[in-house]
């Protein structure tokens, strides 16, 4: 019974999260059939929670939703994981400049994958505190170090830059 009941509440979950997520990117129910390559009726069943879809719809629901499987199955948020801004401090003809940047993070495990524009490193956990890792990408190549707080991770980045 209370398998049946937690289950339930997950498919409930699952349909909201379908309905809510298509509404906030104006797809339509047609759309959204097309993207997952199901008959409209299937998405009708799912967003009413009258059935779950299978794991090959789901990652297409998912994708079409641009979440990962688990944002679509409501999993705990990973507060690690998303988009971030960087920033990092460069010289050019001398003069000192921020320039900004947006990544995504991806969490597996005690790794987290990280991309940018023309860059990508991994970083590891350490206690829930501390981040090390790498990075490499168009203009060069180095280490990383972090230290998270509640709301950021400050730290530094050293390494080569690439002259071209």
């Amino acid at each position: 019974m209370v398998r049946d009941r937690a289950y339930h509440a997950w498919v409930d979950r699952l349909g909201e999260t379908i309905r809510r997520r298509a509404a906030e990117l104006g797809l339509s129910q047609a759309e959204l059939a097309a993207k997952a390559g199901v008959h409209v009726r299937q998405i009708r069943r799912y967003e009413k929670s009258e059935q779950q879809p299978v794991l090959s719809v789901a990652a297409k629901l998912a994708e079409a939703h641009e979440l990962s499987l688990d944002e679509l199955a409501g999993v705990p948020h990973d507060p690690l994981g998303g988009r971030w801004w960087t920033a990092r401090r460069v010289t050019v003809d001398g003069r000192a400049f921020v320039v900004a940047g947006e990544v995504t993070i991806r969490r597996e495990k005690d790794a987290l994958k990280i991309e940018g524009r023309g860059w990508r490193g991994e970083l590891r956990i350490w206690n829930q505190t501390t981040l090390t890792g790498w990075y490499a990408g168009d203009d060069g190549q180095g280490t990383m170090f972090f230290l998270l707080t509640d709301e950021a991770a400050a730290g530094r980045w050293v390494g080569t830059n690439a002259q071209k």
